[in-house]
């Protein structure tokens, strides 16, 4: 499922902070190490950060 750039705004403003509690109790649960868990915030930054330079080397094409 692809994401939008642009915040929806009928979305509910907790939402994302939600999920990302959820996400994190479950990695913890789960066995992961703080420093996994930092990893993995690195490399979702990196996906998204390739996503946006990717919109836009598009959108400047």
């Amino acid at each position: 499922m692809a994401l939008a750039l642009e915040t929806e705004t009928n979305r509910d403003p907790r939402a994302v902070k939600v999920v990302a509690k959820s996400i994190y109790r479950e990695l913890v649960e789960g066995g992961f190490a703080e420093a996994d868990v930092m990893a993995l915030a690195g490399e979702l930054l990196a996906l998204v950060a390739n996503g946006v330079a990717a919109k836009r080397d598009d959108d400047a094409s």
